[in-house]
């Protein structure tokens, strides 16, 4: 049986990977600048500059909208975490460095923009917004001590995973401007997800038993990265309800897309290590299905009961 590789032997592999998906997403990737979707003209001044304060009245969101802006926008502030996460696995050197730097500034964006769209549009209430964005980023993200090839698999489902809720958040607020603004950060994590995804299909032509196994793990284990802060559980329960991000889109729309790019159950060239890692996998997924399944019949009979009750 081969030995492992290690991270470094594994980083020296995928560095011509990273290099060339690094030109390639800077040659298709397009600037944007977040004062483009914010619209300016709906502003008002707070009551500390002569105006009123935020009251909930002001908010045109639905309730499930406002959880969903507010989940995915601290998720996004929490980017100095993630930027240490990753500049602590792929190293500030090289094409790996330059990934970290330009995808550390591309996601800046996103908090900037959902940002100023809700405190001028007045969406949600600013003070517990910035109440929660203290808390949640003294607290920070910490991967759990993952490993190189752990944290590249996840990041190819989460990316995925936060383009297809921005999307549906953006359609959910009811609001052309909050949609355009969010289909442009969905563009964003699209791309984002591309190249993680090309690194793990180039790590299966290098350490296939390892790139299986970190891919099974991070499905088995999968957790956004938001998913400690305060009322996370309410909200994500309330975004699942209206459609917005629920078990099917994350079996469905996440994980399985990525999955067959990968071609993971078709793939040849495992060893026994591969194979269980990979029979663990189908059964994951199988088990994911199924939740996904009875999770949608109860939100079925909770709106039959709603209507029947209108």
């Amino acid at each position: 049986m081969a030995e492992d590789l290690t991270q470094l032997q594994l980083m020296h592999e995928l560095e011509p990977v990273v290099a060339e998906n690094l030109d390639r997403h800077m040659a298709i990737t397009k600037d944007w600048h977040p004062h483009d979707y914010v619209p300016w003209d709906e502003g008002q001044n707070f009551a500390a500059m002569g105006g009123s304060d935020w009251s909930p009245e002001q908010s045109e969101l639905s309730e499930p909208a406002k959880a969903a802006m507010v989940l995915n926008l601290l998720t996004e502030d929490n980017l100095p975490s993630y930027h240490r996460e990753i500049a602590t696995h792929f190293g500030r050197d090289g094409a790996w460095g330059t990934w970290v730097g330009r995808w550390t500034a591309e996601e800046n964006r996103h908090a900037i923009v959902m940002r100023d769209y809700l405190v001028v549009t007045r969406g949600v209430d600013p003070v517990a917004l910035e109440n929660a964005r203290m808390a949640h980023m003294t607290n920070g993200y910490d991967s759990g001590g993952k490993s190189m090839l752990q944290t590249v698999a996840y990041v190819s489902f989460q990316e995925l995973a936060t383009r297809v809720s921005h999307r549906n958040t953006g359609k959910a607020c009811g609001d052309p401007v909050a949609d355009r603004m969010l289909a442009r950060v969905a563009a964003d994590e699209n791309l984002h997800m591309i190249f993680y995804r090309n690194l793990v299909s180039g790590a299966f032509d290098c350490a296939p038993d390892q790139t299986m196994r970190a891919i099974t793990d991070e499905v088995v284990n999968f957790k956004m990265p938001g998913s400690d802060m305060a009322d996370f559980r309410r909200n994500s329960v309330l975004i699942a309800k209206a459609g917005i991000y629920d078990l099917r889109q994350h079996h469905d729309d996440v994980i399985m897309p990525v999955l067959r790019k990968w071609n993971v159950f078709e793939r040849s060239g495992l060893t026994a290590v591969g194979e269980a890692a990979r029979e663990e996998l189908a059964a994951a997924m199988k088990a994911l299905d199924s939740a996904a399944s009875r999770f949608e019949e109860s939100r079925d009979r909770a709106f039959a009961r709603q209507a029947a009750r209108a």
